[in-house]
């Protein structure tokens, strides 16, 4: 038995390469998937779907990765975490997906956490901002956007140093992505000996925002954070905009609030949208002085001529460059591992006018702070914050 146990380890090793490096040799490189393409943020789904989509079809019809096509897999799960598990099983187990991709939300991803670790299956630019996405020894997970922290931080220090603001209130969502803003914010506050004001929260998908309402209400706050799904964000902004003691609040929206959908839903409620003030983590989509924006504009009017443009869109556009970018570059055949380094190896300069830089599980580390005047978005140039 001893003699053979050399042997049987060696079986071992080479079985566990195999598997561990799989060659992927089909034609189709299948990437998934899962999204909230109905319910209460279906934009969100929308605009990663057409955004990605956008670059896929361009990559395929011109050949970018060596004879191989890519089909972008999606499943619905109506931002309800039991749903995007549900999914991520399907897709792994079922499709044999290459790699997940663009998943939305911090409690949906969360909650698939556990497959995510037993399969180290490559999971790249989820729409989160969450701190336990950036932990380093999670070497499957890339990330191409800023953290929440780091929004959050930007917008502390507009608030504190341009505005000479100290009274902040805090609107949130009930449940994990809630609570990573509602933590980023709280420390960013302490860092400049401030505290919160007032607090309120809702349940996720619910647009229930009364006893929230009248908890920030009475403490009359210079700004409310939102940190919420744009729908719900913007019946509370609404009704805010209406009441005495608050209709002259400065409204801070991190870029999980859907800056875009947010502003189409407070016209539609024939609210004003004045002192808005958003936190992105791409530049505007609309300045064609940024190559890379002028470059998502000519593949949406090509795919999508029907589509509006917006910020999320543009986001799972530079995504899914990045994406296509780290397969074509790859030598030999095409592997998970190797997938996960060229990600890494992504030259700075692929997305021209956005530099970008690997560091700690993200490619980029960008900060930007927008207004909304003149039925546009305008780039408060001074905070600009790389």
């Amino acid at each position: 038995m001893l003699k053979r146990l050399p042997i049987i380890i060696f079986i071992f090793i080479i079985f566990y390469i195999y598997f561990k490096d799989e060659v992927f040799k089909n034609q189709t490189l299948v990437i998934g998937a899962s999204l909230p393409n109905t319910g209460i943020i279906k934009s969100w789904g929308e605009a990663v779907t057409i955004g990605a989509n956008a670059y896929f079809s361009y990559a395929n019809e011109n050949n970018l990765i060596k004879d191989k096509k890519i089909e972008f897999l999606v499943y619905d799960d109506k931002y309800e975490p039991e749903l995007t598990y549900e999914n991520t099983q399907k897709l792994i187990y079922e499709d044999k997906v290459f790699a997940l991709f663009g998943y939305v939300g911090t409690p949906t991803v969360k909650r698939v956490l556990p497959i995510l670790y037993d399969e180290d299956i490559p999971f790249f630019s989820a729409f989160s901002g969450a701190s336990f996405l950036r932990d380093e020894t999670n070497k499957n997970f890339i990330n191409f956007r800023a953290s929440y922290k780091q929004e959050i931080e930007t917008l502390i220090n507009y608030l504190k140093e341009e505005k000479r603001l100290n009274k902040i209130a805090v609107f949130y969502q009930n449940d994990d992505y809630g609570e990573e803003g509602y933590i980023s914010l709280v420390n960013s506050l302490q860092q400049k000996n401030l505290k919160l004001v007032a607090e309120g929260s809702y349940k996720r998908n619910t647009l229930s925002i009364n006893h929230a309402f009248t908890k920030i209400k009475d403490a009359k706050p210079e700004v409310i954070f939102m940190i919420g799904a744009y729908k719900t964000n913007s019946w509370f902004i609404k009704r805010a905009k209406e009441n005495d003691n608050l209709k002259d609040v400065i409204f801070c929206n991190i870029s999980f609030g859907d800056a875009n959908s947010m502003i189409k839903e407070l016209e539609n409620l024939n609210s004003n949208t004045k002192n808005l003030i958003f936190s992105q983590i791409v530049p505007s989509y609309a300045n064609i002085n940024i190559p890379i924006a002028k470059e998502y504009q000519e593949l949406m009017k090509k795919y999508y001529p029907q589509e509006e443009l917006g910020f999320l869109s543009f986001e799972a556009f530079l995504s899914s460059k990045i994406l296509v970018n780290a397969i074509s570059k790859m030598k030999g055949g095409i592997t998970r591992e190797k997938f996960l380094y060229m990600l890494k190896a992504t030259p700075k300069n692929l997305l021209e006018g956005i530099t970008l830089d690997y560091n700690k599980t993200q490619l980029s580390n960008h900060v930007y702070l927008f207004e909304y005047k003149n039925n546009q978005f305008i780039e408060i140039q001074k905070w600009k914050k790389d």
